[in-house]
């Protein structure tokens, strides 16, 4: 049974596992994308998202919770003053994970994970097919509306 199990240890030992995560985090930090397995994207998605949260808020208490875990003040820095702009709006949810195939050495489900605001392609996407949509909605909805109200009036 699963009692208190919570997280994925990864099969490692938790010094291991700490340490793997913080190095992981660092280099999603520092390169907005990273390619390795599900179950590891997973983990570093519950690992690095409280980070991304204190850093909305550029305190030293912050700074110091946020150094305790990835140990590299470059990163710190890059994510305080580059990362934190970019996510100052966005209520949770900073990261993606995209599903890439299985690795051809043991069929470990690969993936990519991603900060959501550095993924220019979807975003530009995304707002095309906003823009695309209203227009014609309201020609073809204009007139049928008139006819009902004619038609109740009779």
């Amino acid at each position: 049974m699963r009692h208190n199990k919570k997280f994925n240890h990864l099969s490692r030992t938790s010094e291991h596992r700490a340490a793997m995560l913080s190095n992981m985090a660092c280099s999603l930090i520092m390169h907005k994308r990273i390619s390795t397995t599900t179950a590891k994207a997973k983990a570093l998605r519950i690992y690095v998202e409280p980070l991304l949260t204190k850093a909305k808020e550029d305190t030293t208490a912050n700074r110091r919770l946020v150094f305790s875990k990835l140990k590299q003040k470059e990163v710190v820095t890059e994510l305080f003053q580059n990362v934190a702009e970019k996510i100052a709006n966005r209520p949770g949810g900073y990261t993606r994970i995209l599903r890439t195939g299985f690795r051809l050495g043991d069929a470990a489900e690969m993936c990519i994970i991603e900060l959501v605001d550095y993924n220019e392609n979807m975003l530009k996407e995304a707002k095309k097919a906003a823009k695309k949509t209203t227009r014609r909605a309201g020609k073809k909805t204009a007139p049928k509306a008139e006819e009902a109200t004619e038609a109740s009036a009779e």
